[in-house]
């Protein structure tokens, strides 16, 4: 059996990989246009352009960081290149949307950015690959060793709910409002090798699990393992892949702030001796759903006894005991600006608020018009 390596990271550092959709000033519906912004970047701003990456749909670009320490290095790496994207798109009457799903967008109008890799994803999963118009947010942290990287990931679902209800921001598909406030986490899951990650105690569980992928022709690359949480292994970080595309700055900054705390948190806790708790796989999945369906509102399982607990109270509770970690990564600030998303609204309830429950083209594009004036550059 071939051994899977890891590249550990020497500190715990941090990058994010922003997707975002391109709609039409216009009309708010999406725009294939990918092509265009990325030929203008080049010409016009060539030193952010290897930043500038394309996704399997040709409405989409994916904005991404590069190996920072902290949550403001991540932030300012970010502005510079969106300012650039930005400045590009303005002639083209193109804007940036910042959600997990567009209103009312239409998937079988959308076209594929020409890739052998994305064509074979669709030539296999068909009609739920077609679906796919979704947006998110992924964010890399380092780690030091590949025999922290399961205990890791096992003990960050614990957290899972916390992170997709400060995140859901895709309440509405296809003109329709679902009922829930992350669609995309629900639609993700659809693909053969997406969801929940199996929680893995040993690295050569792991690399057993990569062998019997890889012979039965389920996968041919590691990426093509899209966990919501998963070991980037060629970056030596752990991929937290769980959050919606998120709508502007602010909750960015205090997500990712979050999420570098947590994993730095936990890894600290095995260098002490610690064995991380985690959940078992039921109350995970049960907690994952509950997140999508209901968001702020859910009420999540804390532990294997069945307790339960509103997902914003257990949230006040974890932002104190990271309060320590946040000091020493220099990011206090941003991480107690995760208790504004809560008071503020969480991108999918700011939506609703302008949709006013109406399901209508002209309520729908005022929803796209709200996202795309969240992302105010500070």
């Amino acid at each position: 059996m071939e051994p899977v390596a890891f590249e550990a990271s020497p500190r715990s550092t941090l990058g994010v990989e922003w997707e975002f959709a391109l709609v039409d000033r216009g009309t708010a519906d999406l725009v294939s246009r990918a092509d265009e912004l990325f030929d203008g970047v080049r010409s016009g701003h060539p030193e952010v352009a290897q930043q500038l990456h394309s996704e399997m749909l040709r409405n989409t670009v994916e904005v991404v960081t590069g190996v920072c320490e902290n949550t403001a290095g991540a932030m300012a790496d970010l502005r510079r290149v969106i300012a650039a994207v930005r400045e590009t798109a303005d002639p083209l009457g193109v804007d940036l949307f910042g959600a997990g799903t567009h209103p009312f967008a239409q998937w079988n109008a959308q076209l594929l950015t020409e890739n052998p890799r994305y064509d074979e994803l669709i030539a296999r999963t068909q009609w739920w690959g077609r679906q796919m118009l979704i947006w998110g947010v992924h964010v890399h942290v380092g780690v030091r060793h590949r025999d922290k990287v399961l205990p890791i990931i096992s003990a960050l679902l614990n957290y899972y709910p916390h992170l997709l209800a400060l995140s859901a921001s895709s309440p509405m598909w296809g003109g329709h409002d679902t009922g829930y406030a992350s669609t995309r986490a629900m639609m993700f899951q659809q693909l053969p090798t997406a969801g929940l990650p199996f929680q893995f105690e040993r690295w050569s569980e792991f690399e057993r699990f990569v062998h019997d992928q890889k012979t039965t022709g389920i996968i041919d690359h590691l990426n093509e393992i899209r966990w919501d949480v998963r070991p980037a292994c060629h970056l030596g970080t752990i991929e937290v892949r769980i959050c919606d595309g998120m709508s502007g700055f602010a909750e960015l900054e205090a997500v990712v702030a979050l999420i570098h705390c947590l994993v730095v948190w936990l890894d600290e806790r095995l260098d002490a001796g610690e064995r991380l708790p985690t959940l078992p796989p039921w109350h995970v999945q049960e907690n994952k759903w509950r997140a999508a369906r209901y968001g702020l509102d859910a009420i999540i399982i804390q532990d294997a006894d069945n307790n339960e607990q509103l997902v914003t109270e257990d949230l006040d509770a974890l932002l104190e005991r990271l309060e320590p970690v946040a000091r020493r990564l220099d990011c206090a600030r941003e991480l107690a600006a995760v208790a504004e998303i809560p008071r503020r609204g969480a991108s999918y309830q700011r939506q609703r608020a302008v949709a006013g429950g109406v399901c209508s083209p002209d309520a729908y594009r005022d929803v796209v018009r709200s996202v795309t004036g969240d992302l105010i550059l500070p």
